[in-house]
């Protein structure tokens, strides 16, 4: 089970890419398992040298009681010490954003892939259509020949 942000490579120019742990509480993890959750809004920020993730949305567990988690809570990611050193130097000397780029089980733990990115202006986002109009083009024309 992958959960994507299909936005991200759209509006951003992914740097570099980290693989980390995300802290998770309670019945989180069976929300994620059962696929409500929802990375699209969500971004990271390096705190006293810790890498959270705000705005990750992970629903409520149905079966869950009064102690169920709150659904848009930061959440602590999990990383080698020399990682967020380098992600700290990209994000304040070049102005980049950390931005997660998918959600997926590895070996039974939830992992998110966090892209060091910078932002696309419009003309950036209208050349990322075009080649995406002419790729389908492509494509369309391989299956009718």
């Amino acid at each position: 089970m992958e959960i994507l942000n299909r936005r991200a490579k759209f509006d951003y120019f992914v740097e570099e890419e980290y693989e980390a742990g995300i802290v998770l509480t309670g019945t989180e993890i069976k929300s994620v398992r059962n696929g409500h959750c929802n990375i699209k809004d969500s971004y990271g920020i390096v705190r006293n040298g810790e890498v959270f993730l705000l705005n990750m949305y992970i629903g409520a567990y149905k079966e869950g009681n009064i102690f169920n988690h709150n659904e848009t809570r930061s959440r602590k990611l999990l990383l080698h010490k020399k990682e967020i050193k380098k992600m700290t130097q990209a994000i304040e000397q070049q102005g980049l954003t950390l931005v997660p780029l998918k959600i997926y089980f590895k070996d039974n733990l939830l992992k998110v892939l966090l892209g060091v990115c910078r932002g696309k202006k419009t003309y950036d986002k209208r050349e990322t259509m075009k080649e995406r109009d002419i790729q389908r083009d492509v494509q369309k024309n391989i299956k009718n020949h």
